[in-house]
Parts: C-alpha cells; sequence; structure tokens
C-alpha cells in the first residue's frame, strides 16, 4: 500500500539503493525493494557496458550526479560481465525479519 508515497520518494529510494548496490555489490533489503531495483541496476549495468560517453551521463543522470559511483560501475563492474548477455544480479532470501516478518533478502552481483 502507497501511504503518502509520491513518486518523488519512489524514485530517490530506488537511486539510493541503486548507489549503494553499486558501492557495496550487495545490499540486505526486503524482497519488494530488491526486486523493485533488480531492473534498474541491470538497465545501469547495460549501459556501462557500452562505456560511451552518451552511457556515462545517461547513468550520471540516473544515479543523481554520483561521479564515484558512475566511476566504479563504468571502470570496474561493467568489465566482469563483458561477455555476460544479461542476468547480472541474483536474489537470495534470507528468511523473514524478526520485528515484522518482512522478508529478507540479499542482492548481490553475480
Amino acid at each position: 500500500m502507497r501511504h503518502q508515497k509520491t513518486a518523488s520518494h519512489r524514485k530517490a529510494l530506488l537511486r539510493n539503493l541503486c548507489k549503494e548496490m553499486i558501492d557495496h555489490e550487495r545490499i540486505k533489503t526486503s524482497e519488494a525493494k530488491a526486486k523493485a531495483v533488480k531492473p534498474e541496476i541491470e538497465k545501469l549495468v547495460t549501459l556501462a557496458r557500452k562505456g560511451d560517453l552518451h552511457a556515462r551521463r545517461q547513468a550520471l543522470s540516473a544515479l543523481g550526479q554520483d561521479r564515484f559511483a558512475v566511476y566504479k560501475l563504468f571502470e570496474e563492474i561493467a568489465p566482469r560481465y563483458a561477455e555476460r548477455p544479461g542476468g547480472y544480479t541474483r536474489i537470495m532470501k534470507l528468511g523473514p525479519r524478526r520485528s515484522d516478518s518482512t522478508e529478507m533478502v540479499l542482492l548481490e552481483f553475480v
């Protein structure tokens, strides 16, 4: 349910999760958030595989002008997946959280 959540809140959440995913290469989050951010990460890695200036500027726009994240994405993460046609991330279930029984997962690069 979307109690008082606007599109800008959702966009900011996805942007922050993408940045953390690039920075730490794995994040522990709820299953719903992981399923929402996975396509965004896949698109960013596909952009980084292109490697041209336009792709870099598109990634900068998507990540909110975070130059460190874009540099790491293009120089460290994308070369790992040069030959892989897709499926750069995986979701591993960890079980429910104790406080509210929300299903927790680990989203990581393959």
